[in-house]
């Protein structure tokens, strides 16, 4: 019985790697960056894309990922930002193949930076590649010090880590040190940023990496 499991999910696994490199190689070729962001429901994803776009010089595309609505989507094209939804209806991540759908829907008139918010879950997002260069972990300091050590994976496979919410540092029982002792422990290359959804502080440092790593990986 486990077997026939383990080889049902190899075979899941090896489709969507299929198709995600497919995604990948897709959008390469023209030109755009991706990024899979994630984060739990109301860690500041969608805020944290707002706040990095005011400190872009590329062109900035995004896909919303969630399980019902689109909400986030409609707050972005409000900004002018080239924008898809996906609802996965009660799926909690993306997969390659619900990106390769939405990229192909998508008018990509010039390169850029392709930013796919995944749906809000600390599990699931990071067990699947949906065809991005980078994973960007966002997590506020709201959500507990201890997110390292419950939900190692997310933080295993970030390729940048975003702190969010450190305006409400005095008031919260935050534990920096035991959180920075439990990421690196996991993962000793991802750089951290100490971001401010609110005040703006950070994400200009933030966005000069991204658009680093972008110049490099076209």
């Amino acid at each position: 019985m486990h077997m026939v499991k383990a080889g049902v999910m190899e075979d899941i696994y090896a489709h969507n790697n299929h198709i995600a490199e497919h995604v990948r190689e897709y959008l390469m070729k023209r030109n755009v960056y991706t990024i899979n962001v994630m984060g739990a429901p109301g860690t500041g994803k969608t805020t944290s894309l707002e706040q990095l776009m005011k400190h872009m010089k590329s062109k900035i595309y995004v896909i919303e990922g969630d399980i019902e609505s689109d909400i986030d989507t409609e707050r972005l094209r409000k900004e002018n930002v080239t924008a898809a939804q996906i609802n996965t209806f009660g799926a909690c991540h993306l997969d390659a193949p619900l990106v390769h759908n939405a990229v192909h829907t998508m008018d990509f008139k010039e390169g850029g930076i392709l930013f796919i918010e995944n749906v809000g879950n600390l599990v699931c997002p990071a067990e699947l590649n949906i065809g991005e260069n980078i994973k960007m972990l966002i997590v506020s300091v709201a959500d507990g010090s201890d997110k390292p050590y419950k939900y190692p994976l997310a933080f295993e496979k970030a390729d940048i880590i975003l702190l969010n919410k450190t305006d409400l540092m005095p008031y919260l029982d935050f534990d920096e040190d035991f959180f920075m002792k439990g990421l690196r422990h996991l993962n000793k290359q991802a750089p951290v940023f100490k971001v401010s959804g609110k005040t703006g502080e950070g994400y200009k440092e933030a966005a000069a990496w991204i658009e680093e790593a972008a110049g490099k990986g076209r």
